[in-house]
């Protein structure tokens, strides 16, 4: 490229883009994008050409893939370019990107790099937010989606966000009321009184009603899954066989589950997914591997990076313009890289102290799972919470089983009263009310009060007895 013709090249793309905190909460399909969308962008930023592994995208330097043992073909052995080893180090990051990788038609296929077609439960929410929200509004919202259980409800409190982002409650609940508007209808709610009530809207909108469906959830949603109906209706002065109508009313219409019932949430428990992290178990502990650092390796325009150096010199023959323009580039390529090193040893970090914390879940299984929140692993790790959860937000790890589950599953508090009341559940002759669980978990030395029941089954993505 000539020097007059690098002049005339605009920049398109504010330094804001590459900001870090954009950068650590990026799913990897959406990094994949905003690294291609760089390359394409920045003549200062290319993609060094090195020989990958078919299988899983890592760097080759010898015969045998140091990562998944596999032998690469000689041919692509054949194809290294060396022409710029001299290179500084800081003109270097290495970054994944499954597109990237030599792949032999004729080759094994590797469900590593399948990811799912469909678009997961988070990447719905932030597209459809992001028609209708300024972008002063979009930390809020990410945040929020980031912070969205398996349910599709949200585990924290619009105070906590606040505190959190630094941001005003009004703020927050601004944004969480154009959350709660989003389908699957019910995503957002804080609990199952609020999911429900919000499809009762949603139903009435569309012309669905009933006259009491809405009265027996606000006020009588409890003795509703104990299957109460004579006291219901003697409170409400309706009678039993109403009261029935109100239940199958609300079994037919409402789903207590909104993420689980949802198209776009299908992605997150099915298909195969590219795992951000891989756990690989070594002799009796667990290496932690980010995928990130194997798949896509950026560097600094061999060009561009003479240019710089003569630029530096006194005695360059660069005019001014042509400093600048080489200068902005080489800085904003520079800083782009930096970001996403950041992103993956915070995500390094996060990993490793998750696997060490989680050991037992590992070895022995889930309910070995130990009480875990973002919280305490900001603590731990001496960084902000908004931190761990931008790390942990739509981000994927492959187990030691091979099993491919969100991070956020790192962070089930409790879980061994959880199994024992699912493994209830799942072996009882006839529905079990939240009650009669309580009281059985009781005789077995588990004491926990009834509402807790109704938590963890919530939590579970049980029905209530009366649904079940």
């Amino acid at each position: 490229m000539e020097l007059s013709q690098l002049a005339t090249v605009q920049m398109k793309v504010s330094p804001r883009l590459v900001a870090m905190n954009h950068v650590l909460e990026l799913s990897s399909m959406e990094l994949q994008q905003l690294i291609s969308q760089e390359l394409s962008e920045n003549p200062a930023l290319e993609m060094e050409d090195k020989d990958v592994c078919p299988r899983c995208g890592a760097a080759v330097e010898k015969m045998v893939c140091p990562h998944c043992m596999t032998v690469p073909k000689q041919d692509d052995l054949d194809r290294r370019d060396t022409a710029d080893q001299a290179l500084s180090r800081d003109d270097y990051f290495y970054e994944e990107g499954p597109s990237m990788s030599r792949k032999d038609p004729e080759d094994d296929f590797d469900p590593m790099i399948r990811v799912a077609s469909e678009m997961s439960l988070q990447e719905h929410l932030m597209r459809e937010l992001g028609a209708v929200l300024r972008p002063e509004q979009f930390e809020i919202a990410e945040f929020l989606v980031g912070n969205l259980d398996e349910r599709g409800f949200l585990e924290v409190s619009v105070e906590h966000v606040a505190m959190i982002l630094e941001r005003s409650e009004e703020d927050v609940q601004t944004v969480l009321k154009e959350l709660q508007s989003q389908e699957p209808v019910g995503i957002g709610a804080r609990d199952l009184k609020e999911c429900l009530l919000l499809q009762i809207d949603w139903l009435a909108e569309q012309g669905i009603t009933h006259p009491h469906a809405r009265k027996v959830i606000e006020n009588h949603l409890d003795q509703l899954g104990e299957h109460k109906y004579s006291r219901i209706a003697q409170e409400m002065r309706i009678s039993s066989q109403a009261v029935s109508d109100t239940a199958q009313f609300i079994k037919k219409f409402l789903n207590p589950f909104p993420a689980q019932g949802s198209q776009a949430g299908s992605a997150i428990t099915s298909g195969y997914v590219l795992p951000d992290v891989i756990i690989a178990k070594r002799g009796r502990g667990f290496e932690v591997d980010v995928v990130e650092s194997k798949r896509i390796f950026l560097r600094i325009n061999p060009l561009y990076r003479e240019l710089m150096m003569r630029a530096e010199q006194e005695a360059a023959s660069l005019n001014d313009n042509e400093k600048k323009h080489i200068q902005q580039y080489v800085s904003r390529a520079r800083l782009f890289m930096a970001n996403i090193d950041q992103r993956r040893q915070t995500l390094q970090r996060i990993a490793a102290f998750l696997v060490a914390y989680q050991a037992e879940y590992l070895d022995k299984g889930v309910r070995h799972l130990r009480p875990l929140t973002r919280a305490m692993v900001a603590v731990e790790l001496g960084v902000h919470e908004s931190t761990v959860s931008r790390a942990t937000a739509a981000k994927y790890i492959m187990l030691p089983s091979g099993e491919v589950v969100p991070l956020a599953n790192f962070f089930t508090p409790s879980l061994s009263a959880k199994d024992v009341i699912k493994d209830m559940i799942e072996h009882e002759n006839e529905p079990l009310t939240d009650e009669q669980i309580a009281e059985r978990l009781s005789k077995s030395g588990i004491n926990v009060a009834r509402r807790t029941v109704a938590k963890y089954r919530e939590q579970l993505g049980i029905l209530p007895s009366i649904l079940r």
